[in-house]
């Protein structure tokens, strides 16, 4: 007894290979949870809809041999009544499961874009740094699409289409055992060649899809570099680059369109040829009175319909099998970890006064060099340092540091003697204020945009920071004043004027320590004069960290650093620097000479 039980668990073990559920398998259907009781509905009018479908033919046999020999017109037409009820009442669950369905699908995939969302806020700008913007947007996106088709449709409906299956195969094995053996050949045919066109199909479904959207962005380059390619006469050039990627996508689409009509053929083939066998066999049983003319007819609706929905499930297996393959691509995402983690037990950060005291720190970006070395920096409340140096040398590396976009190797980093990554995050960047070389201005209003800054000032306090930045003078220049939108990057305002706004921003968050990455690099000489006058305004009492390009801005600064090779080799003030005959004076003679044009 023992031995036989025995020698059952290598099946056992199989089956539970078979019906494991894989960790991507579980997370995607996790996103039912919230909506279970939807999808309950969903699953229940499925059952309806495929118990009315299976009952149909068996109806129909009954008809055929019982109700129409009889010629009793009364029970025609109440089995007429009953047939069109049966059907009203299906076509009315049909569009109900539809609503619902449609529903499951834009929720769990709400669910799921939010969460990506999450998760990019989660990992950073460390993240951001190393990913391609397309392949982000790409999970938000694309990704995120093909799983709406598993929550619509694979997964609720392949329990339907399987339920459906196994119940009709019952009724057919119950009419003809043998006409339901004659059926499996084609089934096996399309089996066995079925899945070969369905994966192709569905691959260049998705090639297509792909390629789809790089000739929309080849045509949206196309249409705002538009000036360019004629200021370079470059018409030819952009001409084949568009055509290139036209040619790319018509192929893509036709050899998806060839595989789909592939796939067609074989699933049609494998119904006609199954289909004709059984005809052939029925009469022949008819004939010899094994099999009734309703069961004849029965057995062949039940055959076209399990044909159609057993190559379905062979459509949805296939379908899924290559779903999981993004859908893993979003679960491994999801999963990542960041380079930045929040402290279990953070420390308030809302009393910081702006000492920073950097110590030692060695600091390499993911898969690169080492970027600083053994670097220290002590800076107290309220002074002011510059960063200057030659591009690569971790000048704005420091400042990613600060603001806690990235963490040090070794060393460490002291807000007021608190550990940096002992400090709550949220709160640490509420007194930190960040101004880029390009400023980001979103495609809404004026207001808005300074409003970012700070969103629950009022418009008093706008006013005022726009005023501080010299900024409210070219605003109410503008045709709706604060209420102007923008546009997408704020295109329609010069260099100097998005600047202003991003020191309005400033002004309206008030934040105790202000870190400057080159915010004046980019700028001309009068647009400079402009936003240094709104810096100078801004910097007044704050702790102030600058990477400076321009090194005429920043010779009344407390503390001037001098980087190479990401150690700092000089410090001092302007004159005490310039008296030094190091580094930082030959930095200035080349400031001024490439200011008067001569370099």
């Amino acid at each position: 007894m023992l031995k036989n039980l025995s020698s059952l668990i290598p099946f056992k073990n199989s089956l539970f290979k078979l019906f494991k559920v894989s960790p991507v398998y579980s997370w995607i259907l996790s996103y039912y949870k919230p909506y279970s009781g939807l999808l309950f509905l969903f699953i229940l009018g499925g059952l309806i809809i495929t118990a009315v479908q299976v009952s149909i033919p068996k109806s129909i046999q009954i008809f055929i041999d019982y109700i129409f020999p009889a010629e009793n017109y009364r029970n025609f037409w109440i089995f007429i009544a009953v047939i069109g009820i049966a059907i009203f009442i299906m076509i009315v669950i049909m569009l109900a499961q539809n609503l619902i369905g449609r529903s499951l699908q834009e929720k769990t995939a709400m669910d799921i874009q939010y969460d990506v969302y999450k998760q990019h806020r989660v990992l950073g700008v460390s993240y951001f740094e190393g990913m391609p913007i397309g392949k982000s947007l790409s999970f938000l996106n694309t990704e995120v699409v093909s799983l709406q088709n598993f929550y619509k449709n694979i997964f609720p409906r392949l329990i339907q289409a399987l339920i459906f299956s196994f119940a009709s195969i019952i009724f057919m094995v119950s009419i003809s055992f043998t006409l339901t053996l004659i059926m499996i050949p084609s089934l096996l045919l399309y089996y066995l060649i079925g899945p070969h066109f369905e994966k192709k199909a569905t691959i260049g479904a998705k090639e297509a899809r792909n390629n789809r959207v790089l000739f929309n962005q080849k045509a949206y380059e196309n249409i705002i570099s538009l000036p360019e390619i004629r200021a370079h006469n470059a018409q030819d050039w952009n001409k084949r680059r568009f055509l290139d990627s036209l040619e790319v996508f018509l192929t893509s689409r036709l050899k998806m369109l060839w595989n789909n009509y592939m796939r067609g053929t074989v699933r049609r083939s494998s119904y006609y040829i199954g289909g004709i066998l059984v005809i052939i066999a029925g009469i022949n049983l008819v004939e010899h009175n094994l099999l009734s003319v309703g069961e004849m007819a029965a057995f062949l609706l039940y055959y076209f319909n399990v044909m159609h929905m057993l190559t379905t499930v062979i459509t949805m297996f296939t379908e899924q099998k290559i779903l999981m393959v993004q859908a893993e691509k979003i679960f491994g995402f999801m999963n990542k970890e960041p380079l930045v983690k929040e402290s279990s037990n953070p420390i308030d950060a809302k009393t910081i006064t702006g000492k920073i005291s950097i110590k030692n720190i060695t600091f390499k970006y993911p898969k690169g060099q080492d970027i600083l070395h053994n670097f220290s920096l002590e800076v107290e409340k309220g002074q002011k340092v510059a960063l200057i140096g030659k591009s690569g040398n971790g000048k704005s590396t420091v400042l990613k540091l600060l603001v806690r976009f990235y963490d040090p190797q070794e060393g460490n980093i002291l807000f007021d003697d608190i550990p940096l990554n002992k400090l709550k995050i949220s709160q640490l960047r509420e007194k930190i204020g960040y101004v880029f070389q390009e400023t980001y201005l979103f495609g809404t209003s004026v207001r808005d945009n300074i409003l970012f800054g700070n969103p629950k000032a009022t418009e008093e306090e706008v006013i005022l920071a726009a005023k501080a930045a010299y900024a409210h003078e070219f605003i109410m220049n503008l045709p709706h004043g604060y209420d102007t939108i923008l546009g997408e990057r704020g295109l329609k305002l010069s260099g100097g004027q998005k600047q202003r706004i991003s020191i309005a921003r400033m002004f309206i968050k008030n934040p105790t320590i202000i870190l400057l990455d080159e915010a004046t690099s980019a700028l001309d000489n009068v647009s400079e004069k402009e936003v240094q006058l709104a810096l100078d305004n801004l910097l007044i009492g704050k702790t102030t960290i600058t990477v400076a390009h321009r090194l005429s801005t920043i010779k009344n600064y407390d503390k001037i650093a001098v980087i190479n090779d990401g150690r700092i080799v000089e410090m001092g003030s302007h004159l005490e620097l310039i008296n030094s005959d190091g580094l930082y004076k030959g930095f200035l003679i080349d400031d001024e000479l490439n200011r008067k044009g001569i370099v």
